[in-house]
């Protein structure tokens, strides 16, 4: 695991962008594994306007989502597809026909398991984007999910459900239920780029990145990844004990490459 500390939150999305750039650069046709969230909202502005300055194109990507509420129609506003529709897709050249957000509307357990093959038939998911709740969720892999899990459906913790409920109106239908990708389908992605901001998600980077590997911390099941990339702020990287080292990595890691140019 390599633990990238910058300045802002502002810089954690244009190195994350950074990284997307040059993997798409690379393999036009990657599969992405993408997250909502007000953290990747970010990254995706910096990958819309990296497009509209004609550094990046998505015509040959398709991509996978981590998840998808239960209940909620897909042209519902608080619906993932319509986030991911309004904050990314609307605005780059993928094929909306190769973006994939699992089905809440039909059989879910029946969609969970296409989910799972459509992954495979896809060839696997190349870069996989995460942010990380602040009870160490990954998805909607709440603490106690099995760290060898597959897309299931889980129930939502009253932690996450309280985190949510500002996007739903007082007397709106908020699901406690989702389907996500498993733990274990998300190490199986190549490459793995969690991305968190703000003090209030210090304990739980400090539990992903030093902490037992546990399924009390989902995101610590990362530490199992042998490419896994996290770029964090400084308030997000607050409480690490080991952030001088992780600095003093950095460096170094710039400087064999600034020889090796």
């Amino acid at each position: 695991m390599q633990v990238v500390i910058v300045n802002s939150a502002q810089e954690v999305a244009t190195l994350g962008a950074s990284h997307c750039l040059k993997l798409i650069t690379a393999k036009p046709e990657t599969v992405l594994g993408l997250a909502t969230g007000s953290t990747p909202v970010a990254l995706y502005g910096e990958l819309i306007e990296l497009q509209a300055r004609k550094f990046l194109s998505f015509k040959q990507c398709s991509s996978f989502n981590l998840d998808e509420y239960i209940g909620l129609d897909p042209s519902h506003p608080q619906s993932y597809r319509h986030f991911m529709n309004f904050h990314l897709f609307d605005h780059i050249d993928i094929d909306k026909n190769n973006t994939y957000v699992p089905d809440g509307m039909s059989d879910p357990k029946r969609s969970a398991v296409d989910y799972e093959e459509q992954i495979v038939t896809s060839g696997g998911i190349d870069l996989q984007i995460l942010g990380v709740g602040r009870n160490g969720h990954i998805g909607f892999n709440e603490p106690s999910s099995s760290l060898v899990s597959r897309t299931r459906i889980k129930t939502l913790t009253a932690g996450t459900i309280a985190d949510n409920q500002r996007f739903f109106s007082e007397d709106e239908f908020q699901p406690s239920l989702a389907i996500t990708m498993g733990i274990a389908t998300i190490l199986e992605s190549r490459k793995i780029l969690l991305l968190a901001t703000g003090v209030s998600k210090a304990k739980a980077v400090r539990d992903l990145v030093e902490g037992p590997l546990s399924a009390s911390c989902p995101a610590s099941a990362l530490q199992m990844h042998n490419n896994t990339v996290v770029i964090i702020d400084r308030e997000a990287a607050s409480e690490l004990e080991h952030s001088e080292y992780y600095q003093q990595v950095k460096l170094e890691t710039e400087q064999l490459a600034n020889n090796n140019d």
